[in-house]
Formats: C-alpha cells, structure tokens, sequence
C-alpha cells in the first residue's frame, strides 16, 4: 500500500467554540454534515453514507477543542483525521483545523470533500 501523505486546511468560520465542538464530536452533530448518520458505542463511531458504513475509533478529545478519530481499516498505521477548533487569541476569531491523510493522487479529493462538508457546516450554523 502506498504511504499516505499528511495534509492541513483551515476555515474561518463565524460560530462559537462551544456550539461547534457539539458539531464535531456527538452523533448526532456529525451526522448534520459529515455523514448521512452517525452512531457510537464508546469510542467506536459508525458513519454511514448512503449504503456504506465506516467505523472509527475516536482516538483522544478534549473538551471545546479537538476530537481526532482513526478508521479501523487504519488501524495499524499512524493515520487520523482530526477537527480542531482554534480560536485567535487577539482577534477572537475562529477556525476549524483539519488534519488528514490521503495518498498522493487523493489528496486534491480530500480536500475538495473537506471544503464540501465544512460547506454544508457553515450553513447549517448560519455562518458565512
């Protein structure tokens, strides 16, 4: 299998910090815009997209911030992708930070499906 390549985004987006960590780390959040439908059972999230099914372990969170998963079919390697919330410390504004993996001729794809999703996000909170 060929190595897969780290890769970051940014999107500036007008939401609080609270109400967007609901977005990026409950079911029921994801499941607005990251996937049709999302479960869990414990660390274990299901992702479901039409008629395909993804599990992810949810690697590590911290309250407010980041939540960082890994999909099973990577579980033995170092891949994660994860959603971070940074706020800047002077202006106050917000961004989310996406950090994922892809091979080398996925990675336009990726992100593409990233500005897609977090598209969807945006205007779901109403934020431009």
């Amino acid at each position: 299998m060929e190595d897969k390549v780290k890769y970051e985004m940014e999107f500036p987006i007008q939401a609080s910090p609270s109400l967007l960590y609901q977005y990026i780390s409950t079911p029921s959040g994801l499941s607005e815009w990251y996937a049709d439908n999302v479960n869990s059972r414990g660390e274990f999230f299901t992702f479901i997209w039409n008629e395909s099914e993804e599990i992810a372990k949810m690697l590590s969170k911290k309250n407010g911030e980041r939540v960082k998963f890994r999909w099973l079919e990577d579980e033995d390697s170092s891949y994660f992708f994860e959603i971070r919330i940074q706020v800047d410390e002077i202006t106050k504004d917000v961004s989310i930070m996406i950090t994922d993996f892809a091979e080398d001729d996925e990675i336009e794809e990726g992100k593409m499906l990233w500005e897609n999703m977090i598209s969807e996000l945006k205007q779901i909170l109403g934020s431009s």
